[in-house]
């Protein structure tokens, strides 16, 4: 049952987007469209989960002096992996998310979840951790690019909801990360008040 908690708490109480400011990089470069930020929430998640795992399994193995180096490599394998599917069964995602797909090897949310949580936990709580974390991290990611490209565009996951005529293209842009974020953080807050 407990580690249910730890799968809940990438949702809420620790989202690595609206609560945690953590991996703010992706988060404002590849959300202009809600398909944009859910590809990247999703190859995100698998980099997590796989990662935690593996290093669960070795943590035992790992000497103390090289664990953070150890650790990297095993993301990195993972993000290659990913990157290399990505490329050749959804080309359009990956040309879209470009160089930040490879750059999921130093998020910090990745390498904070392996050296706080599956370097000191079991396997399976490792795993569920990953699995939480991570799609809540997508599941943020998803949430603003929706907004944006709604807000910008005028459409939602490419399908038209209004004319583009009457979009801000403000939204689409950088600025409108940050302004789209801001306003999401500070509703979220005070829901969490409420």
């Amino acid at each position: 049952m407990n580690q249910w908690k730890n799968f809940t708490k990438g949702f809420f109480k620790e989202n690595a987007v609206f609560v945690l400011l953590l991996g703010m990089c992706p988060t404002l470069g590849v959300t202009s469209s809600a398909i944009n930020g859910l590809g990247m929430g999703l190859a995100t998640t698998f980099v997590l989960v796989m990662s935690n795992l593996v290093i669960s399994l070795i943590k035992n193995l790992v000497p103390e002096k090289v664990r953070i180096p150890a650790f990297i490599v095993v993301i990195a394998t993972f993000v290659t992996v990913v990157q290399m599917l990505m490329q050749a069964y959804t080309p359009a995602l990956y040309n879209s998310l470009g160089l930040f797909i490879p750059l999921i090897v130093v998020n910090c949310i990745v390498l904070g979840r392996a050296e706080a949580f599956a370097s000191k936990n079991s396997v399976g709580s490792s795993i569920v951790d990953g699995l939480g974390m991570g799609l809540g991290f997508a599941m943020a990611l998803t949430m603003l690019g929706s907004v944006r490209e709604l807000l910008g565009s005028g459409k939602l996951f490419n399908y038209t909801i209004y004319p583009e005529d009457y979009g801000m293209l403000v939204f689409i842009l950088a600025p409108g990360a940050f302004i789209a974020l801001g306003y999401m953080i500070a509703v979220i807050d005070k829901m969490k008040k409420a």
